[in-house]
């Protein structure tokens, strides 16, 4: 039997809530655009052919922010050609993907989408075959009211309005030699510099992101945000951290511990930052964007799919890492959202990379239905339910052997606790693929007085942890009431079963 002790005292907090901190990522890759938010012509696509089922998951899914047009993507993309008339559009080959680009939806699609979507644009420049000119030129179409050349041309193009776009991405993972554009760190910071200059004498109101390391592997990771930072600290706001991670060779208790890498990788590039502020004597604080970050498996995507799509030619929005994902993976979904939320005094934007359909908690199909998959339902409730206060946690907890990270704690936590509402959001995870395990709550300065909400995510009847939503089994994973929640007198005991993900609302008093 797994045992934990959770110690949550009221005075002893991380932070406010980033609600940035629960973004999402939509890229002009696969059928993430096309046939998966856009696709005109389907029996449930709006006049502007958004797909409106697709948009009633998103809106039950809660991001807040999505990342947008990329990605590898945005490296060889022109925005100009987003613009306008459609059927004006020019037809591009998309050298990262190797696919056709028929720019049928583009900046104008995207921001309409958004507004629909209830969510705020993160917008990506290319930095890769372009530069200081046209990031800003973007920026003056996007934000200028009018009267200039770009302002202009987006009235003509039908929005009177500015975009107000405030979040901006300076490239896309640059330091990668699979990058279109890719840079040395040198290169790169020295162009990050002068182009948020630029954008920034546009609009000076905007937030920028600089492109840190594309994974914690890199054999530059570490010196370049070092070196990045030294030059462009004053002028950006955030820099970027992107993660992936995979079950390897039937490693599941080590691919369930991948949060403890998530910590260490987290906590690298805080150090790494505060060295720079230190250094160079500045006084504003740059934070994290953690605008790439899922379960992916990208050895198969790299050993099979890629030299398969590249041998069939260049197509429009072929199927390109549409993973099926199971409880398993969910779980690990649920403890990345807690190293993320654990980490919001410095991570305070993150986006789980992709939103639909590519590596997506949505699924949907051409001229079919869409559904949710396995790893929807954490950041659905988390998006929903964590609000006020970051809560700095002590767990106490039995450790579980794993190859990779050597003993880890086998139930991983974090909550929230909004005093407006009197509510407290604890989130909880037990690693342990065959125990049971019992947790035991011990507030201070606070008093639990009801359960407001109790849901488990877990291994369903079947006792397959390979369980998964699909096309035809779309409801086979879900949430199910949490039976084991006990409170007596304040005193509260959890009990979770093995491999789950669970989300209890408490009702709390100060006491």
């Amino acid at each position: 039997m797994t045992n934990a002790r959770i110690t949550i005292d009221r005075d002893f907090t991380i932070g406010e809530v980033p609600r940035r901190l629960f973004g999402s990522f939509v890229e002009h890759m696969g059928r993430c655009v096309y046939t998966g938010i856009y696709e005109p012509g389907h029996p449930a696509a709006d006049a502007r052919g958004f797909r409106t089922d697709v948009l009633e998951l998103v809106r039950e899914m809660g991001p807040t922010v999505v990342r947008y047009p990329g990605g590898n993507f945005v490296s060889g993309y022109r925005w100009e050609d987003g613009v306008g008339p459609a059927a004006d559009r020019p037809v591009r080959m998309d050298g990262a993907w190797h696919t056709i680009e028929t720019n049928a939806f583009g900046l104008h699609e995207f921001v309409d989408w958004a507004r629909e979507a209830e969510v705020e644009v993160m917008e990506a420049i290319n930095l890769g075959t372009r530069g200081v000119e046209e990031a800003r030129s973007l920026v003056e179409y996007a934000n200028h009211p009018s009267g200039t050349y770009w302002s202009d041309l987006r009235r003509r193009n039908g929005a009177a309005d500015p975009f107000g776009i405030k979040l901006w991405c300076l490239g896309n993972e640059l330091d990668g030699p699979w990058q279109i554009g890719h840079k040395t760190a040198h290169e790169y910071g020295r162009l990050a510099q002068e182009t948020a200059k630029a954008m920034k004498l546009v609009d000076p109101s905007i937030e920028l992101v600089a492109v840190g390391s594309s994974n914690r592997g890199m054999p530059t990771f570490g010196t370049w945000e070092h070196t990045v930072l030294t030059h462009a600290y004053d002028e950006v706001d955030y820099i970027s951290m992107h993660a992936y991670y995979r079950e390897a060779d039937g490693d599941a208790a080590s691919f369930l511990a991948e949060g403890v890498e998530m910590d260490a990788f987290i906590d690298g590039v805080i150090a790494t930052i505060d060295a720079v502020k230190a250094a160079g004597k500045h006084t504003k604080q740059v934070d994290i964007s953690f605008d790439e970050w899922n379960v992916w498996d990208f050895d198969r995507f790299n050993n099979e799919e890629e030299a398969a799509v590249a041998a069939a030619g260049w197509r429009e929005h072929p199927r390109l890492i549409e993973d099926t994902y199971t409880v398993t993976d969910a779980v690990v979904v649920g403890t990345f959202l807690h190293s993320l939320l654990r980490h919001g005094d410095r991570v305070k934007i993150a986006n789980q990379a992709q939103l639909v359909n590519v590596i997506a908690p949505i699924r949907s199909e051409e001229d079919g239905p869409a559904w949710r998959q396995a790893s929807f339902w954490p950041f659905a409730r988390m998006s929903r339910m964590a609000r006020g206060q970051i809560m700095r946690l002590a767990v106490s907890s039995s450790k579980g052997a794993t190859k990779q990270y050597g003993d880890v704690d086998e139930v991983d936590a974090v909550a929230t606790w909004d005093e407006q509402s009197g509510r407290l959001a604890l989130f909880v995870a037990n690693r342990s693929l065959t125990s049971d395990a019992t947790v035991d709550l011990d507030l201070h300065g606070l008093r639990a007085t009801g359960v407001r909400s109790a849901e488990v995510l877990t291994i369903p009847d079947s006792g397959d942890r390979h369980s998964a939503n699909t096309l035809d089994a779309q409801d086979a994973v879900g949430l199910r009431k949490l039976d084991g929640v006990a409170l007596d007198d304040g005193a509260v005991r959890l009990t979770l079963p093995a491999l789950s993900w669970s989300a209890i609302e408490f009702d709390v008093a100060r006491g």
